[in-house]
């Protein structure tokens, strides 16, 4: 059976209210083996000598990859609404690697 003749699945995701709050986060680290990725969101309060791990989430290379073009693909509507996100100001929060 060809791509073109298989059914459409559809699937109905359903949030829970907690998980349908979400967190905040202002730092995530990335760590990889050869079946995994796992991306850890974090917020760090300014001044404050330490940081948590508010959401941590594992996934295989090729959702992770999935991943990164969605994000690249809304990241370029997202500016083609409002304009180019400046990464370089210093009110940008924390920068990554500097979590130690």
């Amino acid at each position: 059976m060809s791509e073109k003749q298989q059914k459409e699945v559809k699937i109905e995701i359903q949030v829970d209210d907690e998980i349908a709050q979400g967190v905040y986060a202002n730092l995530a680290v990335v760590n990889h083996n050869d079946a995994e990725f796992t991306l850890d969101f974090i917020f760090v309060q300014p001044q404050a000598p330490r940081a948590k791990v508010r959401s941590r989430v594992i996934t295989s290379p090729k959702h992770i990859k999935r991943l990164l073009m969605a994000l690249e693909d809304n990241l370029k509507k997202y500016e083609d609404q409002f304009g180019t996100i400046d990464v370089g100001s210093a009110d940008t929060g924390p920068q990554a690697g500097k979590y130690h």
